[in-house]
């Protein structure tokens, strides 16, 4: 009898210290996930589609490097697949790229990319490239409002969320010998001086669909109002030299516009604002890395029409590589981030 009370206290002990280990691990976990973004709980693969805004990538490394520093529990992807050229429409001004291709359509990869992918969550932008740089027009904006539709219920049939991202600022003051006013003919090498106009027009639809349910992030309307208040000081300050892409501080805008809407705190949003403007550390070096290394292998893999595109590794490669390089980011010193 003696013997088996023994046997009990022991493997009491036993299970109270199993259950301390256990609670602590509870604890550390979620010590280490309590800054994780909200909108990112229970998310594992985040793609963003786009243009070549999208594509070119600086909003998606910014919002990469504050969730990985700020949000050191997180244990997702973030993989870029946005297509340059690229709209929802399918629509194609005469000539583009020279009269070398047309546009690319997201609707003909867009099926192949969800299959193979596996998203939990789909961050588009799009917008910018869909009025193709025309005044407005009822028949262009209801192609881009039904390519949203499509997107939006072929992401929902492959059992992923969706967000969408305002399009950026048009911007014709830099660039006074590529616009148009709207009276003279299209011109396949200008575009219509008033484009942000239509650009406004879009995101206001794209807005007023929160009240369906769309989740809705509005990049559009805070560029907008930045490049006022910098204009008042810097009258030929601009986010898009050319007009179209952004600036790094352009792509600080969109990002902190998309990390607010997860849920950041104001002031890790506004961190890519600093990423912008300070020396780029090796944090956001390797990140640009492992970026652009998925990014091209993931749009061969997925396949597209768009020529010129830089060919990626083999999948299977790329991913061995951007492992390596996974390491590297999580063993970064918080001092370097």
């Amino acid at each position: 009898m003696l013997g088996h009370n023994l046997r009990l206290r022991t493997m009491k002990r036993l299970s109270l210290c199993v259950t301390f280990i256990l609670a602590c691990l509870a604890v550390r976990s979620a010590r280490a996930d309590e800054t994780v973004p909200a909108r990112l709980a229970g998310v594992q693969r985040i793609v963003f589609l786009g243009d070549s805004i999208t594509y070119a990538g600086g909003y998606v490394d910014y919002i990469e490097a504050v969730v990985r520093t700020r949000g050191p529990g997180w244990r997702g992807e973030m993989l870029d697949l946005g297509l340059p050229s690229e709209t929802v429409s399918g629509l194609s001004e005469p000539g583009h790229a020279g009269g070398k291709f047309p546009r690319p359509v997201l609707r003909e990869r867009l099926d192949r990319v969800l299959a193979q992918t596996q998203p939990d969550l789909v961050i588009a932008c799009y917008g910018i490239n869909d009025g193709i740089y025309f005044p407005y027009s009822d028949e262009r904006f209801a192609k881009f409002q039904a390519g949203l539709e499509h997107l939006r219920a072929r992401a929902a049939a492959a059992h992923a969320s969706v967000m969408l991202v305002t399009p950026p600022v048009f911007d014709p003051r830099p660039i006074p010998d590529k616009i148009r006013p709207a009276e003279l003919a299209a011109d396949p090498k200008k575009m219509f001086a008033g484009y942000n106009g239509v650009l406004d027009r879009y995101s206001a639809w794209l807005i007023a669909q929160r009240a369906d349910g769309w989740v809705v992030i509005d990049a559009h309307g805070p560029m907008n109002a930045a490049l006022a208040t910098r204009r008042q000081a810097e009258p030929d300050f601009t986010f898009a030299k050319d007009g179209v892409h952004p600036t790094a501080s352009g792509h600080a805008l969109i990002a902190q516009a998309i990390l607010a809407a997860w849920g950041c705190s104001a002031a890790d949003a506004a961190l890519p604002l600093s990423l912008a403007t300070a020396p780029e550390s090796e944090l956001l070096k390797l990140i640009r890395t492992r970026r652009k290394l998925l990014s091209d292998a993931w749009l061969t893999a997925t396949g597209h029409l768009r020529p010129g595109m830089t060919a990626g590794r083999p999948l299977a490669e790329a991913v061995a590589e951007a492992a390596k390089l996974e390491t590297q980011i999580r063993q970064e010193p918080a001092g370097a981030r």
